[in-house]
């Protein structure tokens, strides 16, 4: 595994850990509209590093584990970290864009990089299966519309929203270094789309 991997991995890790012990550091750190917009914008990015629970923060890792690899391989450890950290921070501006206006919204988790880079990873091996058995983009299809349900239910504080800027930015990233895929994989990059598309057609229709 590369060791670029290993220390995202154990970076969030740590800081999910120490907030699950200390829940002073974990409201100073996690995504807050109110507090974002009085000023304190690095909860943007230090939101990623926390996680709502162990499970939360082994199922991004684990997901991150078995896609990251594939990035790495095809763009390298800077076109990986670029996939990652720019899908970050594409899933907070779509967080703090839908929720603007809410300042009580709260919202943590690594999901939107680790989804940002999910989708590059599935853009350049939509064949590759989970678990032997579900495709790549099946599982990118299904994480997503389980995303939507997600916004709608309002039922955790982990931030579902953030799934969708981090997939977008893990989409053009992806699409922009390898333009090819649109015509080596034409129907791939269509199905993708396909949840994006239907999260802005509720957002404008007041589903969300």
């Amino acid at each position: 595994m590369d060791l670029v991997l290993v220390a995202i991995i154990a970076i969030n890790a740590i800081v999910s850990y120490k907030a699950f012990g200390d829940y002073s550091f974990f409201r100073k750190y996690e995504f807050h509209v109110g507090s974002i917009r009085a000023g304190e914008q690095y909860r943007m990015f230090t939101s990623a590093f926390l996680h709502a629970n162990p499970t939360h923060l082994i199922f991004n890792m684990v997901t991150l584990f078995f896609f990251a690899p594939v990035v790495i391989f095809k763009f390298g450890v800077v076109g990986f970290l670029m996939v990652y950290f720019v899908s970050l921070v594409a899933g907070s501006l779509l967080t703090l864009y839908f929720h603007k206006n809410d300042y009580s919204y709260r919202a943590i988790g690594a999901s939107g990089a680790v989804v940002g880079v999910l989708f590059a990873s599935i853009l350049i091996d939509p064949d590759r299966k989970i678990n032997f058995f579900i495709p790549g983009y099946i599982f990118g299809i299904l994480y997503l519309l389980f995303s939507i349900y997600g916004m709608k239910a309002k039922n955790d504080n982990i931030g579902h929203t953030a799934h969708f800027g981090g997939a977008i930015g893990g989409y053009a990233i992806a699409l922009s270094r390898m333009p090819n895929m649109i015509y080596d994989n034409t129907l791939v990059v269509i199905i993708l789309a396909v949840p994006i598309v239907i999260l802005f057609i509720m957002a404008k229709m007041g589903k969300l």
